[in-house]
């Protein structure tokens, strides 16, 4: 059972003092409901100390801290640290699944009259469109390719995931937070973030749910290289709604297949989720609000390491 130590700091840098600020983070695990996910430790030190501090559960069962800074500051750190055993993915059946209409149709045509069970319902809302997740119909015909008629949704869904993995080049360059899908669609490029919109906009196009899933990824240094302290990041990825999946370690939950187009890869030991949303929007790692500040910078650390 593979154990890693995980170290996410960001520290922000200020040109003029902050004279009060709060902040908004998803950087601490989900409390159950993550397959194969051993938290040992999870903890986030924030520097100068918070005036006000708590914690609450979002619509998506996230954990969310809120933190208010009421004191003039030019430098702001948020450190989390935690320790966590992943249990490896079962392994998969290519072509056991249901064919993706049925999976459609079940949750779009629910009869009238029939109690509706909560998975079914929670699937459901991921279905629609999002702030960044608006699909055209060039999504639309993209995916279409990979979602033959009759095709089983777990074989069409990794079908999709190579093709994007394939089609589109990894390059953190060529797009922001704010680039849209259709911007993505016409540079065939972009980062994580950028591939794990696209893959749900595919699926959301046909009517199938799918969510944004953010957590980290061990990374390998390169060949003959040393792996670097603080070289890694944050990581995204996506899940598609399959009725009867069991989930996977690394994953996202039970009914859920996860799916990482940017290493073509169905999450396994290797990636610890942390939260899942609709978009980045829902579950991104760190935002708020300023007063003051001026220019500033800021510094993101990330460190993954086996324990």
């Amino acid at each position: 059972m593979p154990q890693y130590l995980i170290q996410h700091l960001t520290r922000y840098t200020y040109e003029d003092a902050v004279s009060v600020c709060h902040h908004l983070a998803h950087l601490l695990p989900r409390e159950g409901g993550v397959p194969g996910h051993l938290w040992w430790s999870a903890e986030l030190d924030i520097t100068p100390a918070p005036a006000v501090r708590s914690e609450r559960r979002d619509y998506f069962g996230n954990r969310v801290t809120f933190f208010a800074i009421q004191e003039p500051h030019r430098e702001l750190s948020v450190f989390s640290h935690g320790h966590v055993d992943i249990v490896p993915a079962p392994s998969m059946p290519l072509f056991g699944s249901l064919p993706w209409e049925q999976v459609r149709d079940a949750l779009a045509h629910h009869p009238l009259g029939t109690p509706v069970d909560r998975e079914s319902l929670d699937a459901f809302g991921y279905t629609f469109a999002s702030p960044y997740v608006q699909w055209t119909p060039e999504i639309a015909a993209y995916a279409a390719e990979s979602f033959m008629a009759g095709r089983p949704i777990v074989e069409a869904s990794l079908d999709l995931m190579a093709r994007i993995h394939r089609d589109f080049t990894y390059d953190t360059k060529s797009t922001t937070v704010h680039t849209t899908l259709p911007e993505v669609m016409i540079a065939r490029a972009g980062v994580c973030q950028d591939f794990a919109h696209l893959i749900i906009g595919c699926l959301r196009s046909l009517g199938l749910p799918a969510r944004y899933v953010s957590g980290y990824l061990l990374t390998a240094p390169p060949p003959g290289g040393v792996r670097l302290t603080g070289a890694d990041a944050s990581h995204a990825w996506a899940s598609v709604y399959v009725p009867g999946f069991a989930g996977s370690g690394g994953g996202s939950g039970g009914g859920w297949l996860d799916l990482d187009p940017t290493n073509n890869q169905v999450p396994s030991d290797k990636h610890i989720t942390l939260a899942w949303g609709r978009d980045f929007g829902d579950v991104s790692p760190l935002r708020g609000v300023i007063l003051g500040g001026g220019r500033h910078t800021v510094v993101v650390n990330v460190d993954v390491s086996p324990a």
